[in-house]
């Protein structure tokens, strides 16, 4: 029988194969480059990564409203919980698909969000297993219903009063702020390639 331990070794697993994996995009990007830096269509792109940043922030919030120090207490199926399994993954992925578009390259937005997708999914099936050992029938019922993570609004379902934990919503909001590093970091990546101390080994669009 699986401990809640086991779900904190789960959670930790997630950050260190998500910072892996950011830490690895991150120093591959130091040598590519996005065609055409200096047309409006890069600087669009720039812009949607700076919005879908945005909406990481306050969806990953809007979750743990939700979710903050419940995961393995109960099954919480209602607000974002109700319409996806894993709706703080869900937007866990825009927020790298916006760091990649702080790039100003479409292709690099959307690798951020594959590599970040499958990498949530190793995790997902990992907790999956635990959940289901821990709550049993009624977990079946949810993994049945509700898709695991790509959401289905028509399923949105509410409740009228939340009990909150203040301390992890400042902890998610505070975590969500890293995503902003991204737009003076690339800028900063650009200004070194466009001065040729870092050489360019990749253009892509």
């Amino acid at each position: 029988m699986r401990t809640l331990s086991d779900m904190g070794r789960f959670q930790q697993r997630r950050r260190i194969v998500i910072a892996l994996l950011i830490g690895l995009m991150v120093f591959a990007l130091l040598f590519v480059r996005a065609v055409g830096q200096d047309n409006a269509f890069h600087e669009y792109v720039e812009v949607f990564g700076l919005s879908f940043i945005v909406l990481a922030i306050v969806g990953r919030m809007w979750c743990t409203l939700y979710i903050g120090g419940r995961k393995s207490a109960e099954i919480v199926r209602y607000g974002p919980y109700s319409v996806s399994r894993n709706p703080l993954y869900v937007f866990s992925t825009i927020g790298a698909a916006g760091i990649g578009a702080m790039t100003g390259s479409v292709t690099i937005t959307l690798g951020f969000a594959v590599l970040c997708y499958f990498a949530f999914l190793v995790v997902i099936r990992a907790e999956e297993g635990y959940l289901e050992k821990t709550f049993g029938e009624s977990y079946r019922t949810y993994l049945a219903e509700v898709p695991r993570f790509f959401p289905r609004f028509s399923l949105f379902s509410d409740r009228a009063e939340l009990t909150v934990k203040p301390d992890r919503i400042y902890r998610t909001l505070f975590d969500g702020l890293v995503f902003f590093i991204a737009y003076p970091f690339f800028e900063f990546v650009e200004y070194l390639q466009g001065v040729h101390i870092l050489p360019v080994l990749l253009r892509l669009y």
